[in-house]
């Protein structure tokens, strides 16, 4: 399978808000702290700039199932910063480095789906619960940034041998 960006999703710190849904941009880049330009309140406030958490990512391929599901959800939506197309969720794994454009990260953890999901205005706060238990295992991945670099829309995403 070849794996590549679909989408690159930022979202600049915003007072009161959260970072959700996050917008396209055409290449940013990755540092240690995550991609430029973005701000997420979460891992800044709560886990302290925790660098486990610095890149968080989904496959084009899991927000299809979702939107065949019933949800219109649109790649940027879940908080992701970049959107892989080419690939199952199962293609990351825990431990596992990829070369991501001229960066390399490591894949740290899933992302749990959060309250906050209740902000997308077709989830709300009446099927916050119901869209929470939708997405468990299929909200994404956390990674760490090994190699700073940028990356761009179109870019391959290459598993390397461990």
């Amino acid at each position: 399978m070849n794996a590549l960006i679909y989408q690159i999703n930022i979202k600049a710190e915003t007072p009161g808000e959260r970072g959700i849904p996050k917008l396209p941009v055409d290449s940013v880049d990755i540092t240690v702290d995550g991609m430029r330009g973005d701000y997420n309140r979460y891992r800044t406030e709560k886990k302290k700039r925790d660098p486990h958490k610095a890149v968080m990512l989904i496959p084009l391929e899991t927000i299809q199932e979702l939107r065949t599901e019933g949800w219109p959800i649109e790649p940027g939506h879940l908080g992701e910063n970049i959107t892989t197309q080419g690939v199952h969720y199962n293609f990351f794994e825990i431990g596992q480095k990829y070369k991501v454009g001229s960066s390399l990260i490591e894949i740290t953890e899933p992302c749990t789906p959060c309250a906050n999901l209740k902000l997308l205005p077709y989830v709300g706060e009446e099927r916050k619960n119901e869209f929470m238990k939708i997405l468990i295992g299929r909200r994404g991945w956390y990674a760490k940034v090994i190699t700073e670099g940028r990356v761009a829309k179109g870019d391959g995403i290459e598993r390397l041998l461990s």
